[in-house]
């Protein structure tokens, strides 16, 4: 490639950086806004301010929940194959009890299990006078550790699908060991309520009401539940009376496609819910199999409605009415369309990150890389004169290239990224001091000033190449096994000794081969 071509390389290249670069530290309402990139680096918690939660993953009721949906799936299946099972319900958590009516239908029950159900661990049945069969079963081992992976996972996910909902930019989930997760939320300004839609549980049920028993009796018949249902029309804080339900849910969120806030002719805030087709097909089988009957629609544990099935509902569609604000319904919808969180979620450490301090981070760090940068800056040119002042030109189109990286992408930087910073500005300055040497040593060996300069290039570049290589594979290491801010450094790490190289091999070669041809007699100053 002639000289002229490289010139134009390097010059094309400082202006797309200086593009992506500009939108970083510019502020919000420039003239240049409209025409710049949108994308910016973010700042993270440790500089912006915001928000630390952990919270830990009830995964023990994930596995109850999910042995109560087992069971009316049992039902349902064993309706389709001609036998019945009764009152299939979750004892200790554990296990699932249910009744087979007639004990000839024994063998298609362990066809059924075998064909449909085989991680159940069928228990030896207890036989009653009346001929009926009381069987107990569990989830075999695999199968709870399967589960409770699975409910981690899906909380992680949910948890991250409501916080992009909720328009945090740059958050920072992740797992930890114990069951718990931990979040950061850069720039929050609510945190309560970024805390209630984040630990809500939204764990969506629906129930057949037990009209037939007093739910104000201390002791309730086997199989039914008393909750608090707060009817259509009371005021949060009023006394909300007991209803009786069934304890085993006929449906759950698991099977809701979409939410959203609609209003009805009262103008009264509610959510309107969409089932996916399995939800549809299993709504509609339960609404024409319980004609008359009420239905309670329970959200963490509260019934909000529980009206009367008049008649089979198709479509896929129902509705959680009570008394919500326009914002309770909009965030109701908001971790309903997210999904439901598999098991109940808890904080167990809260921490607010006022932004003064992050401020503080940030001078502090602007104060060290400034003062560095200016003591580099200053050796160079005094210890390498002229060349000296170009190594200088380089470090800050190293820098210029490293913001425009972090910007194009996005990323987030934080105060272990800013020492990444200063670091990449000793490293960026290395490259300069290997190759200047190597040039000295051509130029006291007698060669003109560009066969110096080329070969001075060509030798220190594998050296240089060597040292950042086995730099660029330790960042990658750190961010792959790293937390948040152990990335936050390999990502300014590993984009400034890439830019690092790119100034100090390529452009600043052209610049020095440009150089010696034009210096004439008087050579170049090194």
């Amino acid at each position: 490639m002639g000289l002229r071509w490289r010139l134009a390389l390097a010059l094309t290249v400082f202006l797309i950086s200086l593009v992506y670069a500009l939108p970083s530290f510019l502020g919000q309402g420039s003239m240049l806004e409209s025409v710049l990139p949108q994308s910016r680096v973010n700042l993270g918690l440790d500089l912006r301010g915001g928000i630390h939660l952990t919270l830990g993953v009830d995964v023990a009721k994930a596995v109850s929940n999910s042995l109560a949906i087992l069971g009316q799936d049992l039902r349902r299946q064993a309706q389709d194959e001609r036998f019945a099972i009764l009152r299939p319900r979750v004892i200790g958590g554990k296990s699932l009890e249910f009744i087979l009516p007639k004990a000839e239908a024994e063998e298609k029950l362990k066809t059924l299990l075998e064909k449909h159900f085989p991680q159940l661990q069928l228990n030896d049945p207890i036989r009653s006078e009346n001929g009926q069969l009381r069987y107990t079963a569990q989830f075999s081992d695999q199968e709870v550790l399967r589960l409770e992976s699975m409910a981690l996972d899906q909380a992680l996910k949910t948890i991250r699908n409501r916080i992009d909902q909720f328009g945090v930019a740059e958050p920072d989930i992740r797992k930890q060991e114990g069951n718990r997760i931990q979040i950061q939320l850069p720039g929050v300004t609510d945190p309560r309520r970024a805390v209630a839609i984040i630990a809500q549980t939204a764990h969506l049920e629906f129930h057949l009401v037990r009209d037939d028993v007093d739910s104000t009796k201390t002791v309730l018949p086997a199989g039914v539940i008393a909750l608090p249902y707060q009817e259509k029309g009371e005021t949060k804080g009023e006394g909300s009376k007991m209803l009786a339900i069934e304890r085993d849910a006929m449906l759950t969120g698991e099977d809701v496609d979409d939410a959203r806030p609609a209003f009805d002719q009262l103008n009264q805030a509610y959510v309107s819910l969409t089932f996916n087709s399995r939800g549809g097909r299993i709504f509609e089988k339960i609404t024409s199999e319980n004609v008359g009957r009420r239905m309670a629609i329970v959200l963490d544990n509260k019934i909000y409605s529980a009206p009367v099935i008049r008649e089979r509902i198709g479509g896929g569609r129902a509705s959680i009415s009570g008394s919500f604000t326009t914002d309770e319904a909009q965030d109701l919808a908001i971790v309903l369309r997210a999904g439901s969180l598999p098991a109940p979620v808890s904080v167990l450490e809260e921490r607010t990150v006022g932004p003064s301090l992050g401020q503080e981070s940030i001078d502090s760090g602007m104060k060290a890389s400034l003062v560095g940068a200016f003591l580099v800056l200053a050796f160079m040119v005094v210890y390498y004169g002229k060349s000296g002042f170009i190594a200088d030109c380089m470090l800050s189109f190293t820098i210029l290239i490293l913001f425009a990286g972090m910007g194009a992408f996005g990323a987030t930087l934080t105060l272990p990224g800013i020492a990444g910073i200063v670091l990449t500005i000793g490293m960026s300055v290395d490259a300069n001091v290997l190759i200047y040497e190597r040039i000295r040593e051509e130029l006291r060996a007698g060669f003109s000033p560009l066969a110096a300069v080329k070969a001075g290039f060509e030798r220190a570049t594998i050296a240089i190449t060597d040292s950042n290589l086995t730099t660029i594979i330790t960042a990658v290491i750190l961010y792959q096994f790293g937390t948040g801010p152990v990335r936050g450094f390999a990502v300014t790490l590993s984009l400034g000794i890439i830019a690092s190289m790119f100034t100090a091999i390529f452009v600043s070669r052209v610049i020095f081969e440009f150089w010696a041809k034009n210096s004439g007699t008087k050579g170049i100053s090194i």
